[in-house]
């Protein structure tokens, strides 16, 4: 094969092999597009970087990039960075540890989290779950994980809460996800049912009116999505949040506050604001997991605290997303809300506004 060697305009020299092997499986349609569509300025070497992480880029988030580098490019196309470990560590959350059947993540004691897919219409360079993530399992495993999962949801007793996830549980085809669906809702004590999915901001195609409707046949079936810049809020992605919204399904979307993506208070905030137009509920604002292959993605704890702040004093209680740590180790998510947690004074307490002003709560007396 040819190598030709490629000046990016983007800061870096990478490489990519011409001919026959551009054509293979392993690199995506989306990704063919970017190559046609930004010739010299590729940030990665195909060969090298997908064998640890692999690639996919659908078609549509292909042509929401503008250019080599923009946020977009940053959270779908490989880039040499992630192979600068930096000490970080594959499943910094010990999901493994947790999981008490292959598939099956239970941290919390009423809830779990089932992962049912291996793939995702994008994989997202910042993914807290690299290790896996296309490394698909065969389908005959997969189908036997997920059977012994609904066994295991079935028998504990504790579990009221479940979560979809994987992969995307909107990739698995009518026939799998709809009998998932059945048997986890035939389970009386579950309160809810979520399916976590990035497919309406990668693939909104994959929300039809006939999926929309037999989704909205669910009681207590909710669907936590996810967005990370406002460019994703397309018209496609508010008509793929319609049809769900239209059938009662409840919307809610976590955000992952990224360097050089969405670390900015002004476009946070049209992000959040766009999503309350197109009737999802900002959620979460998830800090950075520290996993191996993300740290170019990391920000300072003290530049979160920053951002966080400045947009409590721009945005209501309904725009506001909850600012989320995931401990390392495997302690769970925490919520932190930098000036919210009062501070003990004489007789009372010190409270905090949005303005930054502090303010006198009085303690009841004897309290």
């Amino acid at each position: 094969m040819e190598l030709v060697l490629l000046f990016s305009s983007c800061g870096g020299l990478y490489f990519y092999r011409m001919g026959m092997e551009l054509q293979r499986k392993t690199v995506s349609t989306g990704l063919k597009k970017l190559i046609n569509r930004f010739p010299g300025a590729l940030l990665f070497e195909i060969d090298r970087i997908t064998a640890m992480y692999p690639e996919r880029i659908t078609p549509y988030y292909a042509e929401l990039i503008q250019e080599c580098g923009d946020p977009l490019w940053k959270q779908a196309v490989p880039d040499s960075a992630e192979l600068e470990h930096a000490g970080l560590r594959e499943d910094p959350l010990e999901e493994e540890g947790f999981s008490p059947i292959p598939g099956v993540v239970h941290r919390y004691p009423d809830r779990v989290l089932f992962l049912v897919s291996d793939i995702c219409p994008v994989y997202c360079r910042f993914c807290t779950r690299k290790r896996r993530i296309g490394q698909a399992r065969s389908r005959e495993q997969l189908l036997l994980d997920r059977e012994a999962g609904l066994q295991y949801i079935s028998r504990t007793r504790s579990i009221r809460d479940v979560l979809l996830s994987g992969g995307d549980p909107l990739m698995l085809p009518e026939p799998e996800l709809l009998p998932l669906l059945d048997r986890l809702f035939a389970i009386d004590r579950l309160d809810l049912v979520r399916i976590g999915t990035r497919a309406l901001c990668t693939a909104p195609g994959l929300v039809t009116p006939e999926l929309a409707q037999k989704l909205g046949r669910y009681r207590s079936l909710y669907i936590n999505t996810h967005f990370n810049h406002s460019a994703e809020l397309t018209p496609e992605a508010g008509d793929a949040a319609a049809l769900l919204a239209e059938v009662g399904l409840p919307l809610s979307s976590q955000t992952v506050l990224l360097a050089g993506v969405n670390d900015d208070v002004e476009l946070l905030e049209r992000l959040f604001r766009g999503l309350l137009r197109m009737r999802v509920r900002p959620y979460y604002l998830h800090i950075m997991d520290l996993t191996q292959g993300t740290a170019h993605f990391r920000l300072p704890l003290v530049r979160v605290v920053s951002i966080y702040k400045e947009l409590q004093r721009h945005l209501s209680g309904m725009a506001l997303p909850r600012l989320m740590l995931d401990i390392p180790g495997g302690g769970g998510k925490i919520s932190l809300d930098p000036g919210g947690v009062p501070e003990p004074v004489e007789g009372g307490w010190a409270v905090t506004a949005y303005s930054g002003e502090r303010y006198f709560y009085p303690e009841v007396p004897g309290g």
